[in-house]
């Protein structure tokens, strides 16, 4: 019998040739923004549908239709396995779809964009940029010492996918490099790790600290008062994993004492950020709108992971960014 497939009437229009060249024993099920599904050719509400696997990618968000697909999802009959193009399910849909009997895979595609967003901005940091440029429209001849990345200490609080391709890529600038996960298994890349009970005595050695960790009931709110008292003064902090990890006015306090030399954010509590935040006009914060995912090869890492992922599906073999019940939040 034909593996059923549900998708968003743009996801198949943009991907629904390749999936064809597979050859796989699939029927597709589109739906849309009238919020109903397309079965040969006559349209059905969602409590009507039935789906083995279930792809939502990003043209959802970039159609405004993400929330909606999210609710229609949880009112079909049923779905067997649901592939999200995000990385990290702290949104309640997931976790009302996990109870529901749905097996739940995240994405791994951000992972290359989301750490050159990384290195990008830390360099900005570093590398007196902006004193250069003005520099050569002043047509000043000056030296300009930097901050080189292999004279620092770098803390990752996480190493799924997005801390991995960070890791490797700060390790080709001979620094040092600290992990935080949730069993301290080594990595070639990694010079120390430990876990959530390591975290202050590492806090104390750090220069950059990165959060690349999912948001549970363990990380919400645990970059407090305690973190920054355990920091190394004058460390960088990059947060690209979510908002809601940080302490805000804690966070404000470091930046404010000096304790915090830079913060660079592109995750906040509430997204949009509000125009009165104090993040936007702060000197020592630079932030970005949640883009740090946006690389030029994302969309093609998530087309590959869905294809690959379908195929092992209908083959009966296992999935690969399969998420335990337990993480969701």
């Amino acid at each position: 019998m034909a593996v059923v497939v549900g998708m968003f009437d743009q996801s198949f229009a943009h991907i629904g040739s390749r999936l064809d060249a597979l050859g796989l024993d699939i029927k597709v099920h589109t739906f849309g923004r009238d919020g109903m599904f397309v079965v040969d050719g006559v349209k059905m509400a969602p409590r009507e549908i039935a789906l083995d696997y279930v792809w939502l990618s990003t043209h959802l968000n970039t159609d405004g239709f993400r929330d909606q697909a999210f609710d229609m999802m949880l009112g079909c009959k049923s779905i067997g396995v649901l592939q999200t193009f995000n990385a990290g399910l702290d949104h309640p849909f997931y976790k009302k779809l996990s109870e529901k009997g749905t097996r739940i895979c995240n994405s791994s595609a951000q992972g290359i964009a989301i750490a050159e967003y990384v290195l990008g901005q830390v360099l900005s940091v570093l590398q007196p940029i902006e004193l250069q440029r003005k520099l050569q429209a002043e047509k000043q001849w000056k030296i300009t010492p930097f901050r080189e990345i292999s004279q620092t200490r770098w803390l990752i609080i996480g190493f799924g996918p997005i801390g991995e391709e960070l890791a490797k890529r700060v390790k080709a600038f001979d620094a040092q490099i600290d992990v935080i996960r949730r069993t301290p298994k080594a990595s070639s890349v990694i010079d120390r790790v430990g876990t959530m009970g390591d975290l202050k005595s590492f806090l104390g050695d750090a220069d950059i600290v990165v959060l690349a960790c999912s948001l549970t009931d363990e990380t919400r709110g645990f970059v407090d008062a305690s973190f920054f008292n355990a920091l190394k003064t004058g460390a960088i902090l990059v947060n690209i994993a979510r908002g809601a990890l940080i302490d805000d006015a804690q966070l404000l306090l470091a930046l404010d004492s000096g304790t915090l030399a830079t913060a660079i954010l592109d995750v906040f509590h509430q997204e949009p950020l509000p125009a009165d935040s104090l993040f936007w006009g702060h000197p020592n914060v630079r932030m970005t709108g949640h883009t740090s995912f946006g690389g030029s090869g994302a969309r093609s890492r998530w087309d590959a992971l869905f294809l690959y992922n379908i195929a092992r599906f209908v083959r009966g073999e296992p999935l690969v960014q399969l998420v335990n019940p337990k993480d969701l939040v």
